[in-house]
């Protein structure tokens, strides 16, 4: 483990506090959509990962306990008792870590889009990817990932938000970028998620190919005190693809756990 780092921040809206932890290779920025759907009620506290954005890059590999260091380090930075956290991919592995070691700072969990649960086949697939890249290039390799993140419509309509989600990937610092890869691959939480008692928003898309349904069922299993949501037709990138439509759970969920 290494040194908690000072992540780069920020904060928009009034209410109770909610931290959001972005995936892989990713940002704060991802959270924008619904952020700007949210901070009328939440104050939205994003952050970005270390090695991502503009925080700090100690120098890789990371661990899932470095990540959740460097959590706490930002809610103390903050003075911050008690927050809602929510996290979307690797974010959603990061949240209820978090909220296993310290559950007295945790109000709810959301877990959008994440994986637990995962049969030795779709281990093998997602590490399998992980390889791919770092045999082949990330670059090369992430073209096959964009089928899994985005619908074909939404490919066809916005093919600008595709391309600047490929190009925020590639100018990750490759290190870093499959640093956490390996720790979203690695990353079993079905052996502890029933130690996890805050109540707890299970989301994803129908068609995520990595983060299917049937793990998220899992996930909502293993939980104490859970809800799941399945949004119609969507992939991976929920966030960037349909704020609108995940904020309508998250707002319902986050006003019965206030």
């Amino acid at each position: 483990m290494s040194e908690p780092i000072r992540s780069a921040f920020s904060v928009e809206g009034e209410g109770p506090p909610l931290f959001l932890i972005h995936g892989i290779g990713a940002s704060r920025h991802s959270w924008d959509g619904l952020v700007a759907l949210l901070n009328r009620s939440y104050r939205c506290i994003a952050y970005d990962l270390r090695g991502h954005g503009k925080s700090p890059t100690p120098p890789p590999p990371y661990s899932l306990d470095d990540l959740v260091d460097d959590l706490e380090c930002l809610r103390r930075e903050l003075g911050i008792a008690k927050a809602h956290f929510m996290g979307h991919s690797l974010g959603g592995m990061i949240a209820p870590a978090y909220a296993r070691r310290w559950p007295e700072r945790v109000l709810s969990l959301g877990l959008l889009s994440t994986a637990a649960g995962r049969t030795a086949d779709d281990a093998a697939k997602v590490k399998g990817v992980v390889r791919a890249m770092r045999e082949r290039g990330i670059a090369p390799v992430l073209e096959t990932l964009k089928e899994r993140w985005f619908t074909p419509e939404f490919a066809a309509e916005r093919p600008d938000v595709i391309t600047r989600r490929m190009q925020q990937v590639v100018d990750t610092n490759p290190d870093v970028f499959l640093s956490v890869f390996d720790i979203y691959a690695e990353t079993e939480m079905a052996p502890w998620l029933r130690e996890v008692e805050a109540p707890s928003l299970v989301l994803t898309g129908e068609f995520d190919g990595g983060c299917p349904p049937r793990l998220n069922e899992s996930i909502a299993g293993q939980l104490r005190r859970s809800e799941l949501v399945i949004l119609p037709g969507l992939r991976h990138a929920i966030l960037l693809e349909a704020p609108e439509r995940v904020a309508a759970p998250v707002l319902a969920f986050l006003s019965r756990n206030r």
